[in-house]
């Protein structure tokens, strides 16, 4: 039975769980490409990150042996001093290895307490220009959540907005924080959300906003957007205000499909969008820059409590790990690693305890190496 659930969502997803390419039409190709022959190996930098990062990084590296994917993993830690040309703990060479390479894997990362230095995470998204962040939400076979059939993707623009950094005091108790909202930006990650759809056989863009109060910065993502939109009439596009997504997306997550949003939004509602599925320790999510580099991330919390007791859940790392190989146009890994990691959660003999099991990092990573 859990295989039968399985092969069901791979035969309506598999085409759909992020192929994270270039804006070139002619670089997406249909998921029933197998691997090659060719099995030079591919350089591919690794963040291990913080807290339960190399737990999970090290049941990533073990499950890609097993499938005997050809990945050299490049590894790079996070620093213990401020480099100055970075101005964070992360160093200029572990940023040119991913720039180098062009893909990498990232496990959470906390910015340690300190100042003059900027987050690791914002760092990596302004160096290596991460324009959009995407992330596929959908229901896992065999685990039961709140919502059945949740099935969308959220399209962040990475960038900008709020998250711009540009904050200062007017006077004494007053403090103004400047959002930044740009033609350019907009444009490119509503083209990559159009493109997504189109590429990948999604019907319907919704653009989130809130425009009918911040008119300017709103109005020109929106602007941006509608103008995209021109371009790809067999795509449905509709605008819905960020407090009514929020409402409808609680009460009725089917009614979206592919969401496209600034950069506070996003972050908002794409950990909404991985509640409705059981969790960020459910969600895979890639990172697109210009140029074709993707960094792929689990994008739940570091887990100081945890950390180095072999309890901490592998499955988000692993599946943002299936979209970097997606990436690289390994489906047929891809698909053999995706299809493991699902049937060993439908079963429900070997669950992390978040996932209301008992099972160690070692024994559930086990579990998907042996169905591999």
């Amino acid at each position: 039975m859990a295989t039968q659930l399985v092969r069901r969502v791979l035969g309506s997803q598999s085409n759909q769980i992020l192929s994270a390419t270039n804006l070139k039409p002619s670089s997406i190709l249909p998921i029933a490409r197998y691997f090659s022959a060719d099995t030079t190996p591919i350089r591919a930098t690794l963040f291990p990150g913080d807290g339960i990062g190399p737990e999970i990084a090290e049941s990533v590296k073990q499950v890609f042996r097993t499938a005997e994917v050809p990945i050299e993993w490049e590894e790079h830690y996070v620093g213990t001093e401020v480099d100055p040309r970075t101005q964070s703990f992360l160093t200029w060479e572990s940023l040119e290895s991913v720039r180098r390479n062009g893909v990498g894997l990232k496990g959470p990362m906390a910015t340690p307490i300190g100042k003059g230095h900027r987050s690791l995470n914002l760092t990596l998204r302004k160096e290596l220009n991460l324009y959009a962040n995407v992330r596929p939400c959908y229901s896992l076979p065999g685990y039961k959540t709140r919502y059945d059939d949740v099935n969308l993707i959220t399209i962040r623009e990475n960038t900008e907005g709020e998250y711009s950094g540009l904050e200062h005091q007017v006077v004494r108790g007053v403090v103004e924080s400047l959002k930044i909202i740009t033609r350019q930006a907009s444009l490119r990650v509503a083209e990559y959300a159009f493109h997504y759809a189109k590429a990948h056989g999604r019907e319907r863009v919704s653009a989130i906003h809130k425009a009918n109060i911040m008119q300017r910065t709103d109005g020109l993502f929106l602007k941006c957007c509608r103008e995209v939109a021109e371009k790809y009439p067999e795509i449905v596009y509709e605008e819905v205000v960020i407090d009514n997504c929020c409402m409808m997306l609680v009460k009725n997550p089917a009614l979206f499909d592919v969401l496209v949003m600034p950069n506070l939004y996003g972050d908002i509602i794409s950990d909404l969008c991985a509640g409705l599925i059981g969790g960020l320790g459910l969600t895979p999510s890639c990172n697109i820059g210009e140029g074709g580099i993707a960094l792929a991330e689990a994008v739940h919390g570091s887990a100081p409590d945890i950390a180095g007791k072999n309890l901490a859940n592998p499955t988000a790392l692993l599946l943002s790990a299936v979209t970097m190989l997606r990436h690289l146009e390994l489906h047929d890994k891809a698909d053999r690693i995706q299809n493991a990691i699902l049937n060993t959660i439908a079963e429900g003999k070997y669950r992390t305890a978040d996932l209301g099991g008992s099972s160690t990092t070692t024994d559930f990573t086990k579990a998907i190496c042996d169905h591999l």
